[in-house]
C-alpha cells in the first residue's frame, strides 16, 4: 500500500476539498482520499504506485496547485 501527501494551495471551503477529491477519484486503483482546506494537505492512499503526474494533473483541473510532500 502507498500513501502519498501533498500540499494544495487556493482551497478554501468544503467545495474545494469536494472538487479535488472528485477528480483525484478519475485516476484509477485509489483507496482513500483525504483532504483538507483548513491545511492544504490532499493524502492519497492506494494499493498500487499511483502517478504523481496524474495527480498533480487533477488538482490542477479542479483549479488548485499542488506538491508532492512525502
Amino acid at each position: 500500500m502507498s500513501v502519498i501527501e501533498y500540499q494544495v494551495t487556493g482551497m478554501t471551503c468544503g467545495h474545494c476539498e469536494m472538487s479535488v477529491r472528485e477528480e483525484v477519484g478519475k485516476i484509477g486503483p485509489i483507496k482513500q482520499i483525504d483532504v483538507s482546506a483548513a491545511t492544504g494537505k490532499l493524502v492519497v492512499t492506494a494499493d498500487a504506485p499511483v502517478d504523481d503526474a496524474a495527480v498533480i494533473a487533477a488538482v490542477d483541473e479542479a483549479g488548485y496547485e499542488a506538491v508532492r510532500v512525502s
